[in-house]
Protein backbone atom coordinates (compact mmCIF):
# COMPACT_ATOMS: atom_id res chain seq x y z
CA UNK A 1 0.00 0.00 0.00
CA UNK A 2 1.14 3.60 -0.99
CA UNK A 3 0.97 6.47 1.06
CA UNK A 4 -1.81 8.48 1.79
CA UNK A 5 -2.19 12.59 1.26
CA UNK A 6 -2.79 14.24 4.37
CA UNK A 7 -4.83 17.65 4.11
CA UNK A 8 -3.92 20.17 6.77
CA UNK A 9 -6.84 22.21 6.83
CA UNK A 10 -7.16 23.84 10.21
CA UNK A 11 -5.73 26.99 9.78
CA UNK A 12 -7.74 29.76 11.10
CA UNK A 13 -6.76 32.00 8.29
CA UNK A 14 -5.39 34.71 10.24
CA UNK A 15 -3.08 36.51 7.68
CA UNK A 16 -5.98 36.75 5.05
CA UNK A 17 -8.44 38.16 7.42
CA UNK A 18 -6.05 40.95 8.39
CA UNK A 19 -5.07 41.66 4.52
CA UNK A 20 -9.02 42.14 4.12
CA UNK A 21 -10.23 38.63 3.36
CA UNK A 22 -13.51 37.57 4.33
CA UNK A 23 -14.09 34.48 6.48
CA UNK A 24 -11.86 31.12 6.44
CA UNK A 25 -9.90 31.52 3.28
CA UNK A 26 -10.55 27.73 2.19
CA UNK A 27 -14.06 28.33 1.86
CA UNK A 28 -13.27 31.51 -0.34
CA UNK A 29 -14.13 31.48 -4.42
CA UNK A 30 -10.96 30.54 -6.58
CA UNK A 31 -11.97 30.12 -10.46
CA UNK A 32 -15.41 28.86 -10.03
CA UNK A 33 -14.86 26.90 -6.75
CA UNK A 34 -13.62 26.71 -3.30
CA UNK A 35 -9.84 27.08 -2.65
CA UNK A 36 -9.98 23.46 -0.69
CA UNK A 37 -12.44 22.05 -3.20
CA UNK A 38 -10.05 22.38 -5.94
CA UNK A 39 -7.16 21.19 -3.65
CA UNK A 40 -9.45 17.60 -2.56
CA UNK A 41 -9.97 17.36 -6.27
CA UNK A 42 -6.70 17.24 -7.12
CA UNK A 43 -5.21 14.93 -4.31
CA UNK A 44 -8.59 12.29 -4.76
CA UNK A 45 -7.38 12.27 -8.58
CA UNK A 46 -4.14 11.07 -7.59
CA UNK A 47 -5.81 8.01 -6.52
CA UNK A 48 -3.82 7.95 -3.54
CA UNK A 49 -5.91 7.53 -0.06
CA UNK A 50 -6.69 11.21 1.27
CA UNK A 51 -7.76 12.41 5.14
CA UNK A 52 -8.00 15.35 6.37
CA UNK A 53 -7.50 17.63 9.12
CA UNK A 54 -9.79 20.66 9.84
CA UNK A 55 -11.63 22.64 12.22
CA UNK A 56 -14.92 21.78 14.14
CA UNK A 57 -16.51 24.67 13.69
CA UNK A 58 -15.32 24.57 9.20
CA UNK A 59 -18.98 22.90 8.09
CA UNK A 60 -18.01 24.17 4.49
CA UNK A 61 -14.99 21.80 4.29
CA UNK A 62 -16.63 19.16 6.58
CA UNK A 63 -19.67 18.69 3.76
CA UNK A 64 -17.10 18.71 1.06
CA UNK A 65 -15.89 15.84 2.70
CA UNK A 66 -18.61 13.64 3.24
CA UNK A 67 -20.34 14.03 0.68
CA UNK A 68 -16.84 12.42 -1.19
CA UNK A 69 -16.88 10.43 1.31
CA UNK A 70 -13.16 11.56 2.61
CA UNK A 71 -12.55 11.10 6.50
CA UNK A 72 -11.93 13.92 8.24
CA UNK A 73 -10.47 14.62 12.25
CA UNK A 74 -12.05 17.60 13.90
CA UNK A 75 -9.44 19.35 15.95
CA UNK A 76 -9.38 23.42 17.40
CA UNK A 77 -5.63 23.30 16.19
CA UNK A 78 -3.39 25.46 17.91
CA UNK A 79 -0.81 25.13 14.85
CA UNK A 80 0.52 22.84 12.29
CA UNK A 81 2.27 20.67 13.80
CA UNK A 82 -0.88 19.69 16.18
CA UNK A 83 -2.77 18.78 12.83
CA UNK A 84 -0.18 17.33 11.37
CA UNK A 85 0.03 14.91 14.30
CA UNK A 86 -3.56 14.59 14.82
CA UNK A 87 -3.84 13.33 11.10
CA UNK A 88 -1.02 10.97 11.40
CA UNK A 89 -2.50 9.16 14.07
CA UNK A 90 -6.07 8.99 12.84
CA UNK A 91 -4.10 7.09 9.83
CA UNK A 92 -1.76 4.81 11.82
CA UNK A 93 -2.55 2.20 9.01
CA UNK A 94 -0.61 3.98 6.25
CA UNK A 95 2.40 3.24 4.85
CA UNK A 96 3.24 7.44 4.77
CA UNK A 97 2.41 10.70 4.98
CA UNK A 98 2.02 13.12 2.17
CA UNK A 99 1.48 16.53 4.11
CA UNK A 100 -0.53 19.12 2.12
CA UNK A 101 -1.41 21.98 2.69
CA UNK A 102 -5.57 22.61 2.30
CA UNK A 103 -4.50 26.22 0.78
CA UNK A 104 -2.25 25.02 -2.20
CA UNK A 105 -5.12 24.43 -4.95
CA UNK A 106 -2.57 24.03 -7.57
CA UNK A 107 -0.63 21.02 -6.85
CA UNK A 108 -1.57 18.47 -9.99
CA UNK A 109 -2.61 15.17 -9.20
CA UNK A 110 0.65 13.43 -11.00
CA UNK A 111 3.15 15.16 -8.52
CA UNK A 112 1.47 13.71 -5.34
CA UNK A 113 1.78 10.26 -7.38
CA UNK A 114 5.39 11.15 -7.97
CA UNK A 115 6.13 11.66 -4.51
CA UNK A 116 4.18 8.59 -3.29
CA UNK A 117 6.28 6.92 -6.00
CA UNK A 118 9.54 8.40 -4.46
CA UNK A 119 8.94 7.27 -0.58
CA UNK A 120 9.52 3.40 -1.66
CA UNK A 121 12.81 3.97 -2.39
CA UNK A 122 13.49 7.43 0.19
CA UNK A 123 12.32 8.29 3.34
CA UNK A 124 11.67 11.78 2.50
CA UNK A 125 10.79 13.53 -0.45
CA UNK A 126 9.02 17.02 -1.75
CA UNK A 127 9.15 18.43 -4.88
CA UNK A 128 11.58 21.37 -6.15
CA UNK A 129 11.91 23.90 -8.38
CA UNK A 130 15.55 24.96 -8.43
CA UNK A 131 16.78 25.49 -4.88
CA UNK A 132 13.11 26.29 -3.81
CA UNK A 133 11.31 23.40 -2.01
CA UNK A 134 7.62 23.10 -2.73
CA UNK A 135 4.96 20.35 -1.57
CA UNK A 136 3.31 17.99 -0.95
CA UNK A 137 6.14 16.57 1.74
CA UNK A 138 6.56 13.15 1.87
CA UNK A 139 7.20 11.05 5.11
CA UNK A 140 7.63 7.17 5.20
CA UNK A 141 6.59 4.94 7.61
CA UNK A 142 9.67 5.19 9.93
CA UNK A 143 8.23 8.55 10.56
CA UNK A 144 4.79 7.99 12.47
CA UNK A 145 6.40 8.28 15.95
CA UNK A 146 7.87 12.00 15.16
CA UNK A 147 4.98 12.83 13.30
CA UNK A 148 2.75 12.07 15.96
CA UNK A 149 4.22 14.05 18.64
CA UNK A 150 4.45 17.23 16.50
CA UNK A 151 3.06 20.69 18.31
CA UNK A 152 3.18 24.32 17.36
CA UNK A 153 3.48 26.12 14.19
CA UNK A 154 6.69 25.15 12.32
CA UNK A 155 4.72 21.47 11.45
CA UNK A 156 7.11 19.08 10.19
CA UNK A 157 10.26 21.81 9.31
CA UNK A 158 12.44 20.53 12.13
CA UNK A 159 12.27 17.27 10.60
CA UNK A 160 13.33 17.93 7.38
CA UNK A 161 16.07 20.19 7.98
CA UNK A 162 17.97 16.63 10.23
CA UNK A 163 17.32 14.50 7.31
CA UNK A 164 18.64 13.78 3.64
CA UNK A 165 15.63 15.12 2.01
CA UNK A 166 14.84 13.06 -2.11
CA UNK A 167 13.89 16.23 -4.26
CA UNK A 168 11.55 15.40 -7.22
CA UNK A 169 12.12 18.32 -9.90
CA UNK A 170 9.11 19.88 -10.86
CA UNK A 171 8.17 21.07 -14.18
CA UNK A 172 6.26 24.64 -12.60
CA UNK A 173 6.01 26.11 -9.58
CA UNK A 174 2.13 24.87 -8.78
CA UNK A 175 3.93 23.11 -5.97
CA UNK A 176 5.38 26.42 -4.12
CA UNK A 177 1.66 28.65 -5.04
CA UNK A 178 -0.21 29.17 -1.60
CA UNK A 179 -3.69 31.01 -1.23
CA UNK A 180 -2.23 33.45 1.56
CA UNK A 181 -3.92 36.78 1.07
CA UNK A 182 -6.72 38.16 -0.87
CA UNK A 183 -4.99 38.91 -4.17
CA UNK A 184 -3.80 35.31 -4.95
CA UNK A 185 -7.64 34.41 -5.33
CA UNK A 186 -6.92 35.87 -8.77
CA UNK A 187 -4.12 33.14 -9.21
CA UNK A 188 -4.41 30.36 -11.88
CA UNK A 189 -2.63 27.80 -12.12
CA UNK A 190 0.35 27.13 -14.69
CA UNK A 191 -0.76 23.88 -16.33
CA UNK A 192 -4.48 24.71 -15.73
CA UNK A 193 -4.97 22.27 -13.02
CA UNK A 194 -7.41 24.42 -10.98
CA UNK A 195 -9.54 25.27 -13.75
CA UNK A 196 -10.28 21.01 -14.24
Amino acid sequence: MKAGILIAAAGCAERFRKAGGEGNKLNALLNNDSVFAQTLRHAQASGLEVHVVTRPENTHIQALCHAQQVPVTLIASAGLGESIAAGVCATAHWQGWLIHLADMPFVAPALFIEVADALEFHTLARPCVGEHPGHPVGFARQWFEKLSQLSGDNGARELLRAEAVHLIAAGDADSQRDIDLPSHLAQRSENNHAAS
